[in-house]
């Protein structure tokens, strides 16, 4: 009996891929089966008839700077999850599976090939810029969409566009050897870093320990900036004060214990 083109459209429809093999009644024997060797080697077979449709699908994310045998690895994980959780009276297979494989690849690039890390807001807001600068450009000839325009077609405000626009250049970073500028006064990135400033733990400590001082006596203020602001050795501020040197010792470890404990009280 000819076919007619109603038969062929009915068919296309439900083999739309040449990696989508009838498996059916696989599935039906796979749900019918408890756990056991039989059943691992069904479901065995199962992934490896379907694993050509999950390397297609690994295959559309080639060009995002993953290499693709681990992105067909991501895929495959995707394919078992599908095979695992697939139950027959949902209809096809193949139209549950190609969201589940599609969805754990994305869950990939999502969480693993961000260089520099950004909240998981972020990384939607960048999904949202990604997706509306590729439709606000498809005609020919279009212009670079400008932030007002991307904000009034995702409904964003134009901060989370601008946020969503950073976060694009996040899977991937500059060197920090890169040179900033080609004259013979060239300098990298890093040179354009400031350094720590010590002075700043200084202020701090001074600001700290002011109270502490104020309430010791005089003579033991008097001891504790001959020894650490005129570098004077234990033994001069003893001859200086009259007094043993040992009891200049017990001064000034009593006194800094003082204001010690008054700078914790702040």
């Amino acid at each position: 009996m000819p076919r007619t083109p109603n038969h062929l459209a009915r068919t296309a429809s439900r083999h739309p891929h040449d990696d989508a093999p009838d498996t059916a009644s696989l599935f039906t024997r796979l749900a019918a089966l408890q756990d056991g060797p039989e059943r691992n080697a069904l479901r065995e077979e199962l992934v490896a008839a379907w694993l050509p449709m999950a390397h297609r699908i690994a295959g559309r994310f080639r060009d995002r700077g993953e290499n693709i045998e681990d992105l067909r690895q991501v895929a495959a994980l995707g394919l078992v999850k599908a095979v695992d959780r697939f139950e027959p009276s949902r209809g096809a297979f193949e139209s549950y599976a190609v969201p589940t494989v599609t969805g754990e690849i994305k869950r990939h690039f999502r969480d693993r090939m961000w260089v520099l890390r950004v909240p998981r807001s972020v990384q939607e807001l960048r999904n949202r810029v990604r997706v509306a600068r590729r439709e606000l450009t498809l005609q020919p000839g279009s212009a670079e969409p400008t932030t007002a325009a991307l904000a009034a077609h995702t409904g964003l405000s134009e901060d989370e566009v601008k946020a969503g626009l950073e976060a694009l250049d996040s899977f991937s970073t500059l060197s920090l050897d890169a040179e900033l500028s080609m004259g013979e006064d060239g300098y990298s990135l890093a040179d354009t870093f400031g350094d720590v400033d010590g002075s700043f733990d200084t202020v701090v400590d001074r600001e700290a320990v002011k109270e502490g001082l104020r309430r010791l006596p005089e003579r033991e203020r008097d001891i504790l900036y001959m020894r650490f602001f005129e570098d004077m050795t234990q033994s001069r501020i003893a001859e200086h004060l009259g007094i043993s040197q040992m009891h200049v010792s017990r001064l000034i470890t009593r006194s800094c214990a003082m204001v010690r404990a008054e700078a914790l009280r702040q």
